[in-house]
C-alpha cells in the first residue's frame, strides 16, 4: 500500500500511516531544518528536498494515497490570518494539483482550526470544490487530537476523500472514552532534564535521553499574559511551533492571576517553572522515543515538534482508511484499473495483517 507525502515535516503523519500498513514511497520537504530528522528516520522513503512548486507531476511517482499537511501559518489564530492571500495558504492548490495528476485512491490533508474563521468561510468553500471537482468523495471535520489517545487539547481540520469510482465515503472515527494525561506520557521524564547550552544550542549526546533539553530565556508579557500550566492529570496545552511558547511543565504550581492579562510564577516556586523539553513535547505528540530529532538550536527541535500530526492521530484515521480499502476488494464493488501497475498491491490489501 505504496502512498506520497507532500509537507512531511518530522513525519507525524507518516509514522500513524505506515503503523496502518502503508508504507511512504516519496516524500517532500523544502525546509532544509527538517531534511536530516526525516531521512534518518524514514530510511528506505525517497525524499525530494525541491519547493513542490518546482516539482513537475510526472516526477512524482503514481500512488495509491496522497497525505500531507500543507503549511497552516496563513490560517493560523495565532498568526495574521492571512489565509488564500498568502503564498504558504495557496500551497494547498499543489496538493490539489498533485492529486489531479496521480489520481490516488484517497488523500488526507490537515491544517489549523484557524481554516474555519469566518474571513476563510470562501477560500474554504473554494478549496472544498476544488477536492470534489478533482474527482473525489469529500469528508471535511475538526477534530481533537485529545480524543484519539493524544494528551493534548489540540484541534485541527481533516479533509479526507476517496476517488468517487470507489463509491466510498469516509466517515471519520469515533473519538474514545478514556483519554490520556500528562502524568501518563512525562512523568518519568522529570528527573532527568537538561538545559539547552548558551544561545539555546543542543547538548547532543549528554542528553541522557535524545532531545531531552529544554529551551531556557525569559517570558514574554503575552507568555505571562494566561496560565501556561497543565497539572499532571490534565492534557497539555497544544503544543506549538515556537519554542518560546512551549508549555511549562506540570511540577510547577499554576500562575497566580495578580491583574488582568497578567499572572505571576508563584513565589517562592520560581525554580519549578521550565518549558517543557523537547522530549516530552514530542511524547506528548505521540512520538516514540525511537524516533530522534536533529537540530543544532533547539528553536528547529521544537519546530518540528509542534508542526506534526500527532501519530496516534494519525494512525486511527489511516487505520479507518485502511479497512475501507480491504472492504472494496472484500466486496469487489469497483473496477480498480487506473493505476494499473498498482493492481497486485492492490489485490494484497486481503493478506495484510494488521495489529490494531
Amino acid at each position: 500500500m505504496n502512498i506520497i507525502s507532500l509537507f512531511s515535516g518530522a513525519g507525524g503523519l507518516d509514522l500513524g500511516f505506515e503503523k496502518a500498513g502503508f508504507k511512504t514511497i516519496w516524500a517532500n520537504e523544502y525546509d532544509k531544518e527538517i531534511w536530516e530528522t526525516f531521512e534518518k528516520n524514514f530510511s528506505n522513503t525517497i525524499l525530494d528536498r525541491r519547493s513542490i512548486s518546482k516539482i513537475p507531476s510526472d516526477e512524482i511517482p503514481e500512488t495509491l494515497g496522497l497525505i500531507g499537511g500543507p503549511p497552516c501559518q496563513s490560517w493560523s489564530e495565532a498568526g495574521k490570518l492571512r489565509g488564500i492571500k498568502d503564498e504558504r495558504g495557496q500551497l494547498f492548490f499543489e496538493f490539489i494539483r498533485v492529486l489531479r495528476d496521480k489520481k490516488p485512491l484517497f488523500f488526507l490533508a490537515e491544517n489549523v482550526s484557524g481554516m474555519l474563521a469566518s474571513k476563510h468561510s470562501e477560500a474554504l468553500e473554494n478549496i472544498k470544490n476544488h477536492f470534489i471537482n478533482s474527482g473525489y468523495n469529500l469528508s471535511l471535520k475538526l477534530l481533537n487530537a485529545h480524543d484519539y489517545k493524544v494528551p493534548q487539547t489540540r484541534k485541527r481540520i481533516f479533509f479526507i476523500g476517496f476517488r468517487k469510482d470507489l463509491n466510498i465515503t469516509f466517515k471519520f472515527p469515533k473519538g474514545f472514552s478514556k483519554k490520556n494525561f500528562l502524568k501518563d506520557v512525562i512523568d518519568d521524564l522529570k528527573d532527568n532534564v537538561i538545559s539547552a547550552k548558551y544561545k539555546n544550542y543542543t547538548n547532543l549526546n549528554d542528553c541522557k535521553i535524545a532531545n531531552h533539553e529544554y529551551m531556557t530565556g525569559g517570558f514574554s508579557s503575552m507568555f505571562m499574559s494566561r496560565n501556561r500550566v497543565r497539572s499532571w492529570d490534565e492534557p497539555s496545552f497544544t503544543i506549538q511551533a515556537g519554542g518560546r511558547h512551549a508549555p511549562l511543565h506540570p511540577q510547577a504550581p499554576k500562575m497566580e492571576l495578580v491583574e488582568k492579562d497578567k499572572r505571576i510564577f508563584v513565589k517562592e516556586c520560581e525554580e519549578l517553572y521550565r518549558r517543557l523539553s523537547i522530549r516530552e513535547c514530542a511524547r506528548i505528540q505521540t512520538f516514540p522515543d525511537s524516533h530522534k530529532f536533529y537540530y543544532n538550536n533547539l528553536s528547529a527541535g521544537y519546530k518540528m515538534v509542534g508542526n506534526a500530526v500527532p501519530p496516534n492521530l494519525s494512525y486511527y484515521l489511516a487505520k479507518k482508511i485502511m479497512e475501507d480499502l480491504r472492504g472494496i476488494y472484500t466486496n469487489r464493488a469497483v473496477k480498480l484499473t487506473s493505476l494499473p501497475t498498482y493492481v497486485s498491491e492492490i489485490k494484497n490489501i486481503s493478506n495484510l495483517v494488521l495489529d490494531f
